[in-house]
């Protein structure tokens, strides 16, 4: 797989309210992780729409594997200035992800007018990459059930895997983490 898309849940899915809390550092390590197993087997290009939450984090995860790694991001929101109704802090890291992406271009070059643009989105988004890697947990509803249904639809007629992080995965990286702080084994 050469291209691939990621999402999830936006940040007050998660029960996140600050880009301090410490699920955001479980949640980027766990996408760095799985992110640098798929380079390691030819991934080139991750896709992201931008969104708020699972996607910032990951384009920021991108950004931060580029330095070691030959991986490209590519960010195509629904609309253009999708951030201006996001918390102030939100809107620059946003901004700032999207100055430094390989590739930026909206699905449609003009403002938010419904919600077909994120249908549309989706559609390209698919349309466009070999598989998808996505933050979900079958027991909570969310923003990603929209994008997973689309998935699955497609599905029927193309081969499209789709990858999860689970919250089984986010625990073993949050275990892995307390296992790797020195303090933990001096108890």
């Amino acid at each position: 797989m050469k291209t691939m898309v990621v999402s999830g849940y936006k940040p007050m899915e998660l029960g996140i309210f600050k880009e301090d809390d410490p699920k955001v550092h479980i949640i980027k390590s766990a996408l760095k992780k799985r992110l640098i197993s798929f380079i390691d087997e030819g991934l080139e290009w991750v896709l992201i729409s931008g969104q708020m939450g699972v996607e910032l984090w990951t384009g920021e995860v991108v950004l931060d594997l580029k330095e070691e790694y030959d991986i490209k991001l590519g960010i195509l929101p629904p609309f253009i200035n999708q951030q201006t109704r996001w918390p102030e802090m939100l809107q620059h890291s946003y901004e700032m992800l999207c100055e430094q992406a390989d590739f930026y271009k909206p699905i449609y070059d003009k403002e938010y007018e419904g919600p077909f643009q994120f249908r549309a989105k989706d559609q390209f988004l698919v349309e466009h990459s070999e598989g998808c890697l996505l933050l979900y947990d079958e027991e909570t509803d969310g923003s990603p059930k929209y994008f997973l249904k689309l998935v699955e639809s497609y599905r029927e007629h193309h081969d499209y895997p789709i990858l999860y992080i689970t919250p089984f995965d986010l625990e073993e990286t949050a275990e892995e983490i307390r296992m790797s702080d020195p303090d933990f084994w001096n108890q």
